[in-house]
């Protein structure tokens, strides 16, 4: 399909999501709808959640929720209205035996009085909640495995999977439009939101992100607090060089969505390297590092926690932090070699 953007009076190209995932299912002579019926469950969820943030700061939603969540940090209450209604949308369908949110501190089995099926979900509600009063790009990050045990309603085991082992993943981006992008291990689509008909319709079919970019995205407030070989490879991004490649731009938005969503358009990088004060990385392995490497591995990125492929690792708790580099292969790779002192 072509890369030129939809225009009106193109109906006959228009790709809906629901027509995308239908067609995809047909290729799939085994296939139930199960699963299709899944993420068309999860698209609804999103427009829902889209409508809200629009309208956010009309209907006292804005602001602090007078509570935090099980990692300490402050919950907005979009944050909660966010949280409730992914579970509202996505626990009667008949699809999930168990979901798993960052805004929980235990798994969230289906309710009894509905059936359960064969799939786990994991969510990060609202990525970036921290910039929602100042009207900055947010979103919805979710990762998908099939269910390992033999519990109907799940179990811990099910949620706690190496990322190898998703079978889909992506999110939904609240900016200037809302963008669904996504993978089911046959490459990343975007998907965007058209209101005017209440559908996502195809806008970036078949990501891929460049194998070297001109950009890096971190928290260089952090700088002081960086190991060495991190701060020595930001260093090396600034300093000009003879071919023109360097120095880098400096990019960081704060919302990861928005800052990973820029790397896989235009190449380059997206790190939140461990620290002194965060030795075991700030980013969540099950809710945010995992779902999004998929996403960059299969637009032909690399992501590692600095020295091993972050979806390789064996996660030992729903809530675990790591480490991330992702985005272009060549930058990554860069990026490990100087954390690894090789360079």
């Amino acid at each position: 399909m072509s890369n030129r953007p939809y225009t009106p009076g193109d109906e006959a190209r228009i790709m809906t999501i629901q027509r995308y995932i239908a067609e995809t299912e047909r290729n799939h002579p085994g296939a139930t709808g199960e699963f299709s019926t899944l993420l068309r469950n999860l698209a609804l969820a999103a427009k829902i959640v889209s409508r809200e943030v629009r309208r956010a700061g009309l209907v006292d939603i804005l602001g602090r929720a007078s509570v935090t969540n099980v990692h300490g940090e402050d919950v907005r209450k979009l944050d909660v209205f966010a949280n409730r209604m992914i579970i509202n949308a996505m626990e009667s369908g008949g699809q999930l035996c168990v979901m798993a949110s960052e805004e929980n501190e235990s798994i969230i089995p289906i309710p009894e009085e509905f059936p359960c099926g064969h799939y786990a979900m994991l969510f990060d509600p609202l990525d970036g909640s921290s910039n929602i009063d100042v009207n900055v790009t947010i979103g919805t990050i979710f990762s998908i495995y099939r269910r390992v045990s033999t519990e109907c309603r799940g179990t811990d085991a099910d949620v706690v999977q190496p990322g190898d082992k998703q079978i889909a993943a992506g999110y939904i981006m609240y900016g200037s439009s809302t963008l669904m992008v996504f993978t089911t291990g046959n490459g990343v689509q975007g998907f965007t939101l058209d209101p005017t008909i209440g559908s996502f319709l195809l806008s970036h079919p078949d990501m891929r992100i460049p194998e070297r970019g001109r950009y890096y995205s971190t928290n260089e407030g952090n700088r002081q607090l960086w190991d060495e070989g991190f701060r020595r490879y930001i260093d090396y991004l600034q300093t000009p060089d003879p071919e023109g490649s360097r120095p880098y731009g400096a990019r960081y938005v704060g919302s990861m969505i928005a800052d990973v969503h820029r790397t896989l358009l235009y190449g380059g990088i997206f790190a939140y390297p461990s620290d002194r004060r965060n030795p075991d990385g700030k980013l969540r392995l099950m809710y945010e590092a995992n779902p999004m490497a998929f996403i960059v591995e299969q637009a032909g990125g690399r992501a590692s926690d600095g020295t091993r492929r972050l979806m390789e690792i064996t996660p030992k708790d729903v809530h675990q932090r790591v480490p991330v580099v992702m985005g272009s292969v060549n930058d990554v790779q860069e990026a490990e070699a100087f954390i690894a002192g090789t360079r």
